[in-house]
């Protein structure tokens, strides 16, 4: 095990530190910044963590961070956010479903299948039509027969005075 180096920092790298640990537009880069800025101007690595709000873990992990990228490696932001098979296939379901609304959840689960090959359990089904708007197929009829009978969205509307 190699012995732990000071950091140093220059009037540069602090003033860069002090600037974007107030101006950067993500809070979670700011926190960053106010961990090595506050380790730069003498603050144990404990007391900077008690000060920003976080961990003695994340101020180990924003250090290593620093010591191997730099300023640049506290700006950048790792968020992976996984997106759905059916995104690839959005554009060709969103036609179907205008041209053939489904009339329950399940109908509409089967022929994701059969479109796509996608197998997809009722909740992912019924996420994915919402997201992508189009209305999620009720027990009282298709999610269009609304548009189709002219009625409105109650059913009723317009048959009685209001």
């Amino acid at each position: 095990m190699s012995a732990r180096t000071t950091l140093v920092f220059s009037d540069d790298v602090l003033a860069e530190l002090s600037r974007e640990r107030y101006d950067h537009p993500d809070p979670h880069v700011q926190r960053r910044m106010e961990v090595l800025w506050l380790i730069g101007h003498g603050e144990t690595q404990v007391r900077a963590g008690e000060l920003a709000g976080v961990s003695k873990a994340t101020v180990a992990r924003h250090i290593a961070l620093f010591r191997r990228e730099g300023p640049d490696g506290l700006r950048r932001l790792g968020w992976h956010k996984p997106e759905s098979e059916l995104e690839r296939h959005r554009t060709t379901l969103e036609n179907e479903f205008r041209e053939r609304p489904p009339h329950t959840v399940a109908e509409a689960a089967d022929r994701i299948r059969e479109l796509t090959g996608l197998r997809r359990g009722e909740t992912q089904v019924r996420k994915f039509l919402k997201k992508t708007r189009l209305e999620t197929p009720s027990r009282g009829g298709g999610p269009f027969a609304a548009e189709k009978d002219g009625r409105g969205a109650r059913g009723n509307a317009g048959r009685f005075p209001a």
